[in-house]
């Protein structure tokens, strides 16, 4: 590999000015710079970032920790991200954590070697909150976000999308709504299904306990979950299911398949987050939409602004979700239970 020193050597000059030239940072005649390219050309150098971000204490990197980067909605929030930072001038490294507080923490600790310039945590691990309050770097949450902790966090209303899911099985006429929540010790989850408990409460139903289930935000935790429900005598079979992410509506929709439920004429099936698979599988699954691209793009700005200006207010932007109704939805039958 070559060096600076021998891109100084073929163009004939300092150093010093090969690199003023690279950086930028003092005027060189036209003859000199051009004799310095035609080197960096010839001898296909390729400057070093790790000097260069000693020198401008700032390495161009954005580090972006996710817990899962087979569940599309955070690979296209992850996208969404990526194109921004990009865009700023940014490359991000991505760390996939597999929601294991330890890797996450070793990821984290990684990422702050390399001296990135900013970190993106995307559902962080509620045990790891006070890695952050030691953490001398910008820092934006995403998704999840522990109550205790001051910082920029980005999000969706949890809360309002269960009721918009809620409110629309109860217009098609369906009274016996189940729900498929994610594993019960994470918030997100809990928001979800206390909106559906909210919408119900306030047409004078409740959630019936018999009629939840719970599972780990995969298709095959969804596909188990459901099976149990549909286990259930006819009388208290769901003729309606939220599933907290659109994976485990998948899942679900899946083991209906299996079980001869007719989906959406006997069980009508709403997800959330919208991924683009949703309108791809069969039927075309209802959805309530976070906009993915869209909230990787708000959580990039979030953390670029905070780089630019450490002393700006803390950002809480929590964002409203739309309810994107497709054919896994439709009015109930006149045939009171499930064959």
């Amino acid at each position: 590999m070559a060096t600076i020193k021998q891109v100084a050597q073929v163009a004939g000059v300092s150093f010093t000015t090969v690199s003023h030239v690279l950086n930028d940072t003092r005027p060189v005649s036209a003859a000199a710079r051009a004799r310095v390219l035609a080197a960096v050309e010839q001898l296909h150098y390729v400057p070093s970032a790790l000097a260069r971000s000693m020198k401008s204490r700032t390495t161009g990197t954005i580090g972006l920790i996710i817990p899962n980067n087979t569940n599309p909605y955070f690979s296209e929030v992850a996208r969404g991200i990526e194109d921004s930072c990009y865009a700023a001038g940014y490359s991000v490294i991505l760390c996939n954590s597999d929601d294991d507080p330890a890797k996450q923490r070793d990821y984290f600790n990684v990422l702050l070697e390399k001296r990135c310039d900013g970190l993106i945590l995307a559902a962080l691990a509620q045990t790891d909150s006070d890695l952050l309050r030691k953490m001398r770097i910008p820092a934006v949450l995403l998704d999840r976000a522990p109550h205790d902790l001051i910082t920029d966090v980005v999000g969706v209303d949890n809360v309002a999308g269960g009721v918009l899911a809620a409110e629309h099985l109860l217009s098609l006429g369906r009274r016996r709504i189940g729900c498929i929540g994610g594993p019960q010790d994470i918030e997100i989850s809990r928001e979800r299904i206390a909106g559906v408990e909210q919408a119900l409460a306030r047409q004078g139903f409740t959630l019936d306990p018999a009629r939840c289930a719970y599972a780990d935000f995969t298709s095959a935790g969804g596909y188990r979950a459901a099976q149990t429900l549909f286990a259930l005598p006819a009388w208290q079979r769901p003729d309606a299911l939220f599933c907290c992410n659109d994976l485990m509506a998948i899942g679900a929709l899946r083991a209906a398949a299996e079980r001869a439920i007719e989906v959406p004429q006997q069980l009508a099936v709403v997800g959330f987050d919208d991924i683009d698979l949703a309108s791809f599988v069969h039927p075309p699954l209802t959805s309530v939409a976070q906009n993915t691209r869209e909230l990787g793009r708000i959580t990039a700005l979030c953390l670029l602004a905070r780089i630019a200006d450490p002393g700006l207010a803390v950002q809480q932007r929590i964002i409203a979700p739309a309810l994107q109704v497709r054919h896994s939805t439709v009015a109930a039958p006149a045939h009171p239970y499930l064959n």
